[in-house]
């Protein structure tokens, strides 16, 4: 037999096998292949009173978007994932591998089948009422309605101080912000902070903004304004001037207010236990609230909730979430521009620390970030890359292994923006685009996480860029 005859009946040997054990395996079901991938991948948005608009929990609920998963995985659209591989490893990287593609795409194309249902994993036992993880106390928001429509479409930014009834130290290990109605939520971010002499509780306040045709602020305007209490009265407040911090912004030094957390899309639980650390909430501290809300053509009301985890011990290690940006009056996006990279933010590591979460925000010009550590000694590790950001799914990133970061050691965040009319998203590419906080105009803010040790002052942990308070 020559050498081509028998690499040939090796072959055919091989795709006799290969077609047996597939013949053997059966279909591509849901039950049996499918179901599984969800559970890792999408079940976290995809359930009710979650993010996304269908549940995936079943077969039933999931059947009827068969098609239309298949070609949002195979253009990776879904799940969202912007992370470069190259840099970093993430605990939560919910991209799908090529084979779950596959699998997927095989299953709709064979009809969808279900399968035995003996071959369905036992299913995961997700906390009632859309919580992503059970919370030991919950701090109810006040409600508010967002009208159908609006002038511009604005609603401005509210603030909102409520009480957490803590009277004694305690120690929160997660916080998770869930309102109730997504659709008219743009973000809401929620701080503890020291209780103030005269805070009126259950209060919305907010400045009314000068602006122009397209909603672009064009002034300052701060007048006295009448807003809603919780019992149905109105109450007569001062607005802020345009530069107060409000109260939920960090003082550019690490959590001297205990922290910022937020709900935007794609983000709402911010989970400090994997780093066996805590945030330490004193005795007597408020909840401070920012909120923004957009309408979306019908009247809803939102109700929102903080929920928290509390540890019985203190931990090990205090957390700090921080991101304050740059400068607002040197950041300008000139008409047109299609790659405006804006003055780099700066963080200064003052004690040593253990990086743990980033998270970038931009608003719906911005087109990439990147995080890049410059150690005491002159070397440089770029930790996190977002080559194409996406305004409608700002992720955070939850490295496997935390990173040691020395005293000493510099963080830099460099980003881009694309005023062109190559982008899809952009609304007016003939006009500068300043610093603002609407989706039309723009914040360049990184985020992000990390622990000390508990014998460190962490209001002293970190120096940040110019305090501009934190925005979503």
């Amino acid at each position: 037999m020559g050498t081509r005859a028998w690499l040939a009946g090796v072959v055919a040997g091989v795709l006799l096998v290969m077609c047996a054990e597939a013949s053997a395996a059966g279909p591509v079901t849901f039950n049996k292949d499918v179901l599984p991938i969800l559970q890792r991948n999408c079940q976290t948005c995809h359930r009710p009173g979650n993010i996304a608009p269908m549940s995936f929990l079943s077969y039933e609920t999931t059947r009827p978007w068969a098609k239309a998963m298949k070609a949002a995985v195979i253009t990776r659209k879904m799940p969202p994932w912007f992370a470069d591989p190259q840099y970093g490893h993430f605990s939560n990287d919910r991209s799908l591998k090529q084979e779950e593609i596959d699998t997927i795409a095989q299953w709709v194309d064979n009809g969808a089948l279900q399968g035995d249902p003996n071959d369905a994993p036992p299913p995961i036992k997700w906390p009632e009422n859309g919580w992503t993880t059970k919370p030991d106390v919950v701090l109810n928001g006040v409600p508010y309605t967002v009208p159908p429509t609006a002038d511009r479409n604005v609603i401005e930014w509210i603030t909102l101080v409520t009480p957490t009834g803590f009277t004694k130290d305690t120690w929160v290990t997660s916080v998770e912000i869930k309102p109730s109605e997504l659709g008219v939520t743009h973000h809401i971010c929620v701080s503890f902070v020291p209780h103030r002499p005269g805070t009126v509780y259950n209060t919305f306040l907010w400045v009314d903004k000068q602006r122009d045709e397209t909603g672009a602020e064009v002034a300052p305007s701060a007048r006295k304004v009448l807003l809603p209490t919780s019992d149905g009265r109105g109450r007569e407040v001062a607005a802020r001037d345009r530069g107060n911090i409000p109260p939920n912004a960090s003082n550019g030094t690490g959590n001297a207010e205990q922290n910022i957390s937020c709900f935007v899309p794609g983000r709402s639980l911010s989970d400090f236990r994997p780093y066996n650390a805590a945030l330490l909430v004193p005795a007597g501290y408020d909840l401070s609230w920012s909120i923004h809300y957009t309408p979306n053509g019908v009247a809803a009301t939102d109700r929102p909730e903080v929920g928290l985890t509390i540890a019985k011990e203190p931990p090990q290690r205090w957390l700090i979430e921080t991101g304050n940006a740059t400068d607002p009056t040197n950041f300008a996006i000139p008409p047109n521009a299609s790659n405006y990279a804006p003055e780099p933010a700066e963080f200064t590591f003052l004690v040593d620390a253990e990086l743990h979460w980033m998270s970038p925000h931009m608003h719906v010009r911005g087109k990439d970030m990147t995080y890049k550590l410059v150690f005491p000694d002159g070397k440089e590790r770029i930790v996190l890359n977002v080559p194409h950001y996406d305004f409608n799914w700002q992720l955070g990133y939850d490295l496997a292994e935390s990173i040691k970061v020395p005293k000493g050691t510099k963080m830099v965040v460099t980003g881009h923006y694309d005023n062109s009319a190559n982008n899809k998203f952009n609304p007016d590419p003939n006009r500068t685009v300043y610093f603002g906080n609407m989706t039309w105009e723009e914040m360049f803010t990184p985020f992000f996480a990390i622990t000390v040790d508990k014998s460190v002052d962490p209001k002293k942990a970190v120096k940040s860029p110019r305090n501009i308070g934190n925005g979503a």
